[in-house]
């Protein structure tokens, strides 16, 4: 392998915590506040989006374009008050993932979480090994696109194709592919990629242990 590992850029939802599912139950509640329905169509259509981004479908879906920054306000509420009520536990082996690198690789967190949540979750468990944090809300584009990828890989000074990504989702490995990065896939199990994201990703692991023998076999 032609790899020079140089630092780590790490997805949140889902890679960290199990969150997602929260998202996902703020906005069908939303919804379901204003009788509008919300299905596995619309989260599936939603995860990757940045905060604007998936407050303007959510407030569609509502069929009312203009409710799109109370959508937004009242959906990170609701995430934020979970992640506080301990209802984002960590994933299993999520954290010596993280401090395995940490400290020895320029690292990063690439999220499509609205800053509030970001900080809530790192505040809630202490977590203080990255050395950039970037919202999808703070670049153009949400995954699919590479931006939030590419601005978390400049501010840690790191070349993407010196890079290693960790992700979950169908969006997030798209977008860490589309990036340069070299991207390990520790797919979802409630909401897991399509087949044809996770051929783009270079290694599929099975857990959380399997991902770091894997990232330990490409720093050795």
């Amino acid at each position: 392998m032609s790899l020079v590992v140089k630092g780590f850029i790490f997805d949140m939802d889902g890679v960290i915590v199990e969150s997602e599912q929260l998202w996902e139950e703020s906005w069908a509640d939303c919804c379901a506040r204003r009788d509008v329905g919300w299905s596995i169509e619309d989260t599936r259509a939603c995860q990757g989006m940045s905060s604007p981004e998936w407050a303007d479908y959510v407030a569609g879906r509502i069929g009312d374009p203009g409710l799109a920054a109370a959508v937004r306000a009242e959906c990170v509420d609701h995430v934020v008050k979970a992640v506080d009520s301990g209802r984002a536990p960590l994933l299993p082996g999520a954290p010596e993932l993280v401090s395995e690198v940490g400290g020895r690789f320029p690292n990063a967190l690439a999220s499509s979480a609205a800053r509030p949540v970001i900080d809530a979750v790192l505040d809630y468990y202490g977590l203080d090994h990255f050395d950039a944090v970037v919202s999808s809300e703070e670049v153009a584009r949400g995954k699919p696109s590479p931006d939030v990828y590419l601005e978390a890989a400049r501010r840690i000074d790191l070349d993407p194709a010196d890079g290693v990504a960790i992700e979950d989702s169908g969006n997030g490995i798209r977008a860490a592919h589309t990036a340069g990065l070299h991207v390990v896939a520790i797919p979802n199990r409630d909401y897991p990629p399509k087949p044809d994201a996770l051929a783009l990703a270079d290694h599929v692991a099975a857990d959380h242990a399997e991902a770091l023998a894997y990232v330990l076999s490409l720093i050795r």
